[in-house]
């Protein structure tokens, strides 16, 4: 049996949805009267809020248990997110930690924080019908900008993505919902939302898609930037590619995952849809906005892999210029299909076509970024720098952009671009922006 506790920390790993669910946890625990610390070692309680989808993060998440069992003054550690979901039983044998709770279940926690205290057991990865969202509490505090989870699960059932096994199918926040709690996040000082989901344009509720939701958010007083994360080239309907036209507020940015260049590796990743396709939506996206800053997922070294099917994704990465990406080696996942086919690719081969694959995406990133020097935009300025007197923001094409002058957190300011690098720019205020 462990006291009650008094002071809780949350370490988040992997997406932001995991950032915004640890928000959620962190809220949960500070309106059952515990105080937050930034000093895991010093808490009562430390909630790590897990990623499952890369093999090293779940092997993370068992390390820094162990770093808290050796540093920490004998924390009631509790394991939230996806790892908890897919492996939860075997967490509770090897870690012995004080309770598992999966991401559809976690505002739950507060209760089963009470049964750890009394020496229950205190596992939940049940996947309820009823939405947790209605049984978490007001947002207080938000930064300048703010996550909105929107939609949560996946019905594509990728080979190799365990998010089907660990959120759920595709379930949406209804319309109202979402509104309303945009609204709340803009009355506690964000200007910025980010809706997201785990196949984000999947949301739909009584007929609207995810263009009626931002044409709505557009109106919303006080809220200057609308973003989404992250997308399904299926999903991308006609309509949301409008709303990159006709959407004031919407920013001139899509994230939008293509994982290979190959068919043949796309077939076998049941991605759905095929390389022409998926460049032919890019051309129409570009159509309604040809300022839009383009981001994409690769995985390299996925089983059967040839070196013709890379080269195939490195000329895509040619035809389509991104602005960012993220890429990583093909990492098994104990359930997925991919797991178990054949061919599976030699690690040095993938280490080998990592490397070329990101050495393209770092020279386009540089490109787009050099080819901003000279713009005038404005900047949410969000965090501040290494530097003294040093704030940093975000572009509209989600550039970090760094700027000195006499500015605040918060502030939406216009500024010039004027030196750039490879992964973020420097700006010079010019006047003020409208919020």
């Amino acid at each position: 049996m462990n006291a009650p506790p008094k002071t809780f920390h949350v370490k988040s790993f992997g997406c932001q949805m995991n950032v915004y669910d640890g928000d959620r946890m962190a809220e949960l625990m500070a309106a059952q009267g515990l105080t937050a610390t930034d000093d895991q070692y010093a808490a009562d309680l430390v909630i790590l809020n897990t990623c499952h989808i890369r093999e090293k993060a779940t092997e993370k998440v068992y390390s820094d248990i162990g770093r808290l069992r050796k540093h920490g003054d004998n924390p009631m550690i509790a394991v939230a997110g996806c790892v908890a979901q897919a492996e939860g039983a075997e967490i509770v044998r090897r870690a012995k930690v004080d309770v598992v709770v999966g991401p559809q279940a976690y505002h739950n926690l507060p209760d089963l924080v009470a049964r750890a205290s009394r020496g229950e057991a205190a596992l939940d990865t049940d996947m309820p019908v009823d939405l947790k969202f209605g049984h978490l509490p007001a947002r207080r505090r938000v930064p300048p900008s703010a996550f909105l989870t929107v939609q949560e699960g996946c019905d594509k059932f990728c080979t190799y993505c365990v998010v089907p096994y660990t959120r759920g199918a595709e379930v949406s926040r209804p319309f109202a919902a979402i509104v309303d709690e945009a609204k709340a996040l803009v009355d506690a000082g964000a200007k910025e939302i980010t809706l997201l989901g785990q196949n984000v344009n999947a949301w739909e509720d009584a007929g609207r898609g995810l263009h009626d939701l931002i044409a709505t958010l557009d109106k919303i007083e006080g809220l200057a930037r609308i973003r989404y994360t992250t997308s399904h080239p299926n999903d991308m309907a006609d309509g949301l590619i409008a709303a990159h036209r006709d959407a004031a507020k919407l920013m001139p940015f899509l994230h939008l995952p293509v994982q290979a260049g190959s068919d043949r590796v796309l077939r076998a990743m049941n991605r759905s849809h095929s390389r022409d396709s998926y460049l032919r939506l890019l051309d129409r996206v570009r159509a309604a906005r040809p300022d839009i800053a383009l981001s994409g997922d690769f995985i390299v070294g996925f089983p059967g892999e040839t070196e013709e099917d890379f080269a195939q994704t490195l000329s895509l990465v040619d035809a389509v210029g991104y602005a960012q990406a993220y890429s990583f080696k093909y990492s098994p996942r104990p359930g997925t299909p991919a797991a178990t086919m054949a061919d599976q690719v030699p690690p040095e081969v993938m280490d080998d076509r990592l490397q070329r694959l990101q050495a393209a995406l770092n020279r386009d990133q540089t490109a787009f970024n050099a080819a901003t020097v000279g713009r005038r935009c404005a900047v949410l300025l969000e965090r501040k720098g290494k530097l003294e007197g040093q704030l940093i923001g975000k572009s509209p094409w989600l550039q970090s952009v760094h700027l000195l002058g006499d500015a605040a957190i918060g502030d939406l300011v216009e500024v010039e671009i004027v030196e750039a690098g490879a992964n973020s720019v420097m700006g010079e205020r010019v006047e003020s922006a409208q919020s």
